[in-house]
């Protein structure tokens, strides 16, 4: 019997999910079908994929390595029936932050005929759209876990360093610079052993590890508007750890932000795209954000005479971190 893509699918869905009930609502089908589809499948291939009970489902060995296997095949597919759309570009963001946005708004200026396609999802969930062929270009934290579980497939290349500031409450004074150590560090990140804990929270995680911190995580509301909204209602004092792109709007709407004394952390930002025959619409993006990353100097953020700080494991892309 050939491989039935139509099965393949559904277990590349069930495996982004990790949950039979979420897969099948993604798929339009019912549980008890879904489940009877997976196993049809594993009889297929000789081997069980994964492991479910009634609260679980994850991945065997056989399950990772078909998974890496199943991503290609559906992209392959996926670009046989429709074709390079030389017309199309589709990216995400991860929620307001403005590395993608600026990109994009640069890339529509200059090819306005190319349409572009944007979504709102997190590193990791990227990532897999991009394998699965649903995103062309991803800007992501590329992870040691990430180039460990898809060895292959894709390509990255590092594109910004974007500090981060200590965003004051309304009312405090102004001034350059703030210690870490002086008020209680808040984050708008989800935390360990929370359902959305993700490559954020382990950015966030490792700097507590780093610094001797412990950060109050206040979840993650998504827009800069619900950030915005729970800084101007607080009433104890702390200080918010916040991206450049959010520090400096809360900067505009009257809030003091300082450069941390101690140490300058920064989030690095990469570009990722598939292996093999981009459209030409692609390779524009990808030109142009390189060129936009080069023309605002994202890989040489000011240090202020404080030294910058990523996770020990991006240091194998963050060569901009050496003076």
């Amino acid at each position: 019997m050939d491989l039935d893509l139509r099965l393949v699918r559904y277990f590349v869905t069930v495996a982004d999910e990790l949950h039979f009930g979420r897969a099948a609502a993604r798929l339009f089908i019912s549980q008890p079908a879904l489940s009877k589809q997976i196993r049809k499948l594993e009889d297929h291939l000789g081997g069980q994929l994964l492991l479910r009970d009634s609260r679980h489902v994850a991945l065997t060995r056989r399950g990772e390595h078909f998974l890496e296997q199943a991503r290609q095949l559906l992209a392959l597919a996926d670009r046989m029936q429709r074709g390079l759309e030389p017309d199309r570009v589709r990216i995400a963001h991860i929620f307001s932050l403005d590395s993608g946005r600026v990109i994009a708004d640069a890339f529509r200026e200059r090819f306005p005929d190319v349409r572009v396609v944007e979504s709102s999802m997190d590193s990791t969930r990227q990532l897999a759209a991009l394998l699965a062929d649903q995103l062309d270009v991803a800007i992501i934290r590329v992870t040691a876990a990430m180039r460990t579980d898809h060895p292959t497939g894709w390509r990255h290349a590092l594109l910004r360093l974007e500090p981060f500031w200590l965003v004051g409450r309304p009312g405090d004074s102004p001034r350059p610079a703030a210690s870490l150590h002086e008020r209680p560090i808040e984050v708008f990140g989800d935390p360990p052993g929370s359902a959305l804990y993700n490559t954020h929270g382990r950015y966030l995680s490792s700097l507590e590890q780093h610094t001797g911190l412990v950060l109050r995580w206040l979840g993650n509301p998504g827009t800069f508007d619900h950030c915005h909204a729970a800084v101007a209602r607080a009433r104890d004092e702390a200080y918010v750890l916040e991206f450049d792109s959010y520090a400096h709007r809360y900067a505009g709407m009257g809030m003091p932000i300082h450069r941390p004394e101690e140490l300058r952390p920064v989030y690095p930002w990469s570009l990722a795209w598939r292996d093999g025959e981009q459209s030409e619409a692609v390779q524009q993006f990808l030109h142009l954000a390189r060129e936009t990353a080069e023309r605002r100097r994202w890989l040489q953020p000011e240090r202020d005479g404080a030294p910058l700080w990523v996770p020990p494991e991006d240091l194998l892309d963050a060569s901009a971190l050496t003076p």
